[in-house]
């Protein structure tokens, strides 16, 4: 008779690992559920001896000789990713849609692979659904993976009866903001390699080059131009204060760190952010997008309109933003609309205020503050692409600028030494 290899788990969370002698898969899983089990795995044991063997052959991972309450501890340090989270609240909601039960639906996640949320958050779901908490009150014992925004849709969608329909609208929400930051990231990807080559170039030559042209003018009597002055006092501080380089340098990210902490230090760099030439204008882009699509999609999903501005505070990490909505916040709590206390702010665009105040007059404020995300995501792809075609020729002309320097300051003594041998 075969045999096959399980893993289950009681419903104090304990792991479960066993043999059963039994006639199919199917035998072995009503045997595990009979026993007061919830299976996770039940593999062929002759099959799983042989993909052990071939993963031994191949190599196998460090962590794969872990406890498997380790690895899933291990996997819990960072917050997962916009991508993460999109791609695991679109398989919740296609399980939901095809008709699972919740409880049923949440067992099958423990077996799909979700990249940065492990299977053991979906088992704790699970197990405190069983044990008859709501999904969104189970996700709040989890703040680490579901934020307050996640959670507040959840719980939205649950008393209103449409929770597949707001897990699809917050997979497509996260997915657009994942879009968002990687087309930021990519913009910034050719600017950053570019700063980085050229200043490991420039200490190259200090360090290892530079010494050897001092070497060649201190044989020759001629009065040094001042360009070569100045390289040669860089390159001696290259190569003889090095460490006094690297101590300025750590006191500096020091003091940066203990001033952007502070809130006037944090409040004056989002100021200067906002209004930094070129780069400001994608920023406030950026912001204003996040603040129309956060809004609106809480706002859209049922959240009352306090919380969801409370959240969308939350989320903003603009400390401009985060004032400005909290006395929008106050502003709403005493009666006023929403437009009022955008427009008073002066941080709004105008844009943003009038399809706000036209939204609230026709009773379609999500609406108009999801198509306003939508124009701004528009914009913010056309001002990274401006972005990138100006930070590209700038920075041709600063390391042209910097290596002419270098030239010059290299030939120019040699032209001296090459005249006075005529």
């Amino acid at each position: 008779m075969p045999q096959f290899s399980y893993k289950a788990r009681k419903r104090s969370g304990e792991l479960v690992e066993g043999v059963l002698e039994v006639a199919d898969r199917s035998a072995a899983l009503q045997q595990i559920q009979r026993s007061g089990l919830f299976p996770i795995a039940v593999t062929d044991a002759k099959v799983g001896a042989v993909a052990t063997s071939k993963g031994a052959a191949k190599g196998i991972s460090f962590s794969a000789f872990l406890p498997e309450s380790m690895r899933a501890q291990m996997a819990q340090q960072r917050k997962p990713k916009l991508q993460e989270l999109a791609t695991f609240t679109t398989q919740l909601a296609n399980l939901l849609k095809s008709g699972m039960p919740l409880t049923v639906a949440l067992n099958s996640m423990t077996h799909l692979e979700t990249k940065g949320i492990p299977a053991e958050v979906s088992r704790e779901l699970r197990q405190e659904v069983t044990e008859g908490r709501s999904m969104s009150d189970a996700m709040a014992r989890q703040p680490r993976i579901f934020s307050d925004l996640y959670v507040n849709m959840v719980r939205a969608g649950e008393q209103s009866g449409s929770l597949v329909e707001v897990l699809r609208r917050m997979a497509t929400h996260f997915q657009q903001f994942a879009e968002v930051q990687a087309t930021f990231k990519s913009a910034m990807i050719y600017p950053v390699m570019v700063i980085c080559v050229g200043l490991l170039l420039v200490g190259f030559f200090m360090t290892f080059m530079m010494p050897k042209f001092i070497e060649i003018f201190n044989g020759f009597s001629i009065a040094l131009p001042l360009p070569t002055k100045i390289l040669i006092g860089t390159s001696h501080l290259f190569t003889d204060w090095w460490w006094l380089m690297v101590l300025v340098a750590i006191a500096l990210v020091v003091v940066f760190k203990r001033f952007q902490s502070s809130a006037a230090g944090g409040r004056k760099l989002d100021e200067w952010r906002m209004k930094a030439p070129v780069f400001g204008k994608v920023v406030q882009i950026n912001l204003f997008g996040q603040f129309a699509r956060t809004l609106g999609t809480l706002l859209q999903n049922g959240v009352p309109v306090l919380t969801a501005l409370k959240i969308t505070e939350q989320v903003m990490a603009n400390s401009l933003i985060k004032e400005a909505i909290a006395k929008t916040r106050e502003a709403v709590t005493d009666g006023k609309t929403l437009a009022q206390p955008l427009a008073q702010s002066k941080l709004f665009p105008q844009l943003m205020v009038d399809l706000v105040r036209i939204g609230e007059e026709t009773g379609d404020v999500p609406g108009a503050l999801n198509n306003l995300a939508d124009t701004y995501e528009g914009e913010l792809k056309i001002a990274l692409r401006v972005m990138s075609d100006l930070i590209g020729p700038v920075l041709i002309i600063v390391m042209s600028i910097m290596v002419g320097f270098l030239l010059l300051s290299i030939f120019l003594p040699l032209f001296r030494l090459i005249s006075s041998i005529h």
